[in-house]
């Protein structure tokens, strides 16, 4: 249980996330094609670096998976839209990603944001829940059991 970490777990997010949105962003430009479902890749990317940076055996690991996840699919979709907008204009994604107003989002949801981001959305937050606990081996499984009904007859007495 000392093993978990929150907070390795947010940094491995957060570079996955970084990372991820760099790449859509190279790849749909360099295809001039949109790939929606990549954002399922991103829930699964997400979730195994909390698995693997968390090391995570409760609730607040898939919950924080989920969250990024779901984050990540925003900013992946701001950041794919920002590089097509730059390369339209003949400008870099950076001077565009910096243009940014409030003024700018609701035309950035109008105009780029389907029902079908907020599914893929949904279901690779889903999908980063689901990897992103860490997996015991039945023995792992059993001494954990084992240590929580300690640690709860220890409580009641």
């Amino acid at each position: 249980m000392q093993e978990q970490s929150i907070r390795d777990a947010v940094l491995a997010a957060v570079i996955v996330v970084i990372v991820f949105s760099i790449l859509w962003a190279m790849l749909s430009t360099l295809t001039d094609r949109i790939f929606p479902w990549m954002t399922l890749v991103l829930g699964v990317l997400v979730g195994l670096a909390v698995r693997r940076a968390g090391m995570g055996l409760d609730w607040r690991f898939p919950a924080l998976a989920a969250a990024f996840a779901m984050l990540g699919a925003l900013i992946s979709n701001v950041v794919v839209a920002a590089a097509f907008t730059a390369d339209a204009l003949g400008t870099s994604t950076f001077t565009i990603l910096r243009a940014v107003t409030s003024m700018t989002w609701p035309v950035f949801f109008d105009e780029s944001v389907a029902s079908a981001d907020v599914v893929y959305g949904v279901f690779g937050a889903a999908i980063a829940a689901f990897y992103a606990n860490r997996r015991l081996s039945r023995a792992e499984f059993l001494a954990l059991r084992k240590w929580q009904q300690e640690q709860e007859s220890d409580r009641h007495q």
